[in-house]
C-alpha cells in the first residue's frame, strides 16, 4: 500500500505517514463528503437567474396579435402619455384644486377600502382608503398578465397605479391645513379628529409636521411610476413594429 499523497509505502494498520504526516482517516473522510452530491435544500442560483430572466422576457414579450393592431395600440399609448403628462406636470396644490377625471374613478375604490379594512381597527380603516386605490390597478395588472398575458394592458395598470399617487399626495400635504373639500362637504379644519384620513394617519404615528415632505415624496413617486409605464409601453410597441410576425 502507499500514501495516496506522497505514494510512500504504509502498513495496513499505520494511521500516519512517515514521510508527509498525512492521516489516512482524515483523508478518506474528506474524499467522501466530496462524493456527496449537493443538498437538495441548497439554493439553485443558476435556476434562480434563469426564472428571472424568464420573466424579464416575458414582460418585455409584446401581446399576441399586438403587430397587426399597432396604430391602436400605438394611439392608446400616445393617449396616456398626453394624458398622464397633464398630471404629471401639475404640483400638489394645482393636483388639489382640480383633481382631474380620475379622481371620480379613484373614489368609490378608495371608500371600499375604507370598509373593508376597516374591520381590522380604525388607524388601518383610515389608512385602507388609500390601500384600496393603491390595490385596484395592481390587481387588475396582474389578472391581465396572468389571464392573458396582456402586458400592455398591465403596462396601463401601471400608469392608473401611479396616477393614483398624485391623486392621494394633495390630501397628505393637506393634513394640517384641513383645506380641500372632503367627501360629503366638510373640511378638514371643521371635522373632528379622524375625520381626515391624512390627519389621523400621520397624527397618531407622528409624523403630522412632515405632511409637507411626505406628500412630496408621494407625488415624485408616483410621477416616477407613470413615466416607467410609459416607457414600458413603448419599448413593446418597439418589439411589435420590429418582429411583425407576432
Amino acid at each position: 500500500m502507499e500514501c495516496p499523497k506522497c505514494a510512500h509505502p504504509r502498513r495496513v494498520e499505520q494511521l500516519t505517514c512517515d514521510s508527509c504526516g498525512l492521516v489516512f482517516h482524515k483523508y478518506e473522510s474528506y474524499l467522501r463528503r466530496r462524493e456527496q452530491p449537493v443538498a437538495a435544500d441548497e439554493p439553485d442560483t443558476d435556476s434562480l437567474q434563469s426564472r428571472l430572466a424568464a420573466g424579464r422576457r416575458a414582460l418585455m414579450t409584446p401581446p399576441q396579435g399586438m403587430a397587426g393592431l399597432l396604430p391602436l395600440y400605438a394611439l392608446t399609448w400616445l393617449l396616456f402619455v398626453v394624458w398622464g403628462w397633464s398630471y404629471m406636470v401639475q404640483d400638489i396644490t394645482s393636483l388639489g384644486l382640480d383633481p382631474g377625471f380620475l379622481h371620480n374613478i379613484n373614489l368609490p375604490f378608495h371608500e371600499a377600502g375604507h370598509v373593508v379594512f376597516g374591520l381590522f381597527g380604525q388607524f388601518i380603516g383610515s389608512l385602507g382608503g388609500t390601500l384600496g386605490q393603491l390595490l385596484i390597478p395592481v390587481v387588475a395588472g396582474i389578472a391581465l398578465l396572468w389571464h392573458r398575458g396582456d402586458t400592455f394592458g398591465a403596462g396601463l395598470c401601471l400608469w392608473w397605479f401611479g396616477q393614483n399617487f398624485l391623486d392621494i399626495a394633495p390630501y397628505m400635504a393637506d393634513a394640517r391645513a384641513g383645506q380641500l373639500p372632503l367627501l360629503g362637504g366638510n373640511y378638514g379644519r371643521s371635522s373632528p379628529y379622524g375625520f381626515h384620513d391624512w390627519e389621523f394617519i400621520l397624527g397618531e404615528t407622528g409624523l403630522l409636521t412632515h405632511d409637507q415632505t411626505l406628500a412630496a415624496v408621494t407625488l415624485n413617486l408616483g410621477r416616477g411610476i407613470m413615466l416607467l409605464a410609459m416607457i414600458w409601453g413603448a419599448r413593446l410597441l418597439w418589439l411589435a413594429w420590429s418582429n411583425p410576425r407576432r
